[in-house]
């Protein structure tokens, strides 16, 4: 809710403490993700999901889409191809795979 009304400081104390105390969540990585692109940061939130939120979550399709959907933002369309290509072939989370679709349309 934080990150929605662009309480981005407070998103990221939440986050933070998710994190700490779920750290098996991915759901927590995905906001954080998306936290970071509401931000308008999106070189952050692709430096953030290499670094940090694949490598915990490598077969999670929503950090795929959501890798994608941040380099589109920065203009590398031929950088996202390959994430989302990977999440849009992934049944486990048709959200994922129906976000990734969209954004290669």
């Amino acid at each position: 809710m934080a990150t929605g009304q662009n309480r981005f400081q407070t998103a990221a104390k939440i986050l933070a403490v998710l994190g700490r105390f779920r750290p098996e969540e991915a759901s927590v990585a995905s906001a954080n993700a998306i936290l970071f692109i509401s931000m308008l940061d999106f070189r952050g939130a692709v430096e953030y999901l290499d670094r940090d939120a694949i490598p915990r979550f490598p077969d999670n399709a929503m950090l795929k889409a959501l890798k994608g959907m941040a380099l589109i933002r920065m203009d590398r369309p031929g950088d996202a191809h390959a994430p989302l290509e990977e999440a849009a072939a992934q049944t486990a989370d048709p959200a994922a795979a129906n976000l990734a679709r969209d954004l290669m349309r």
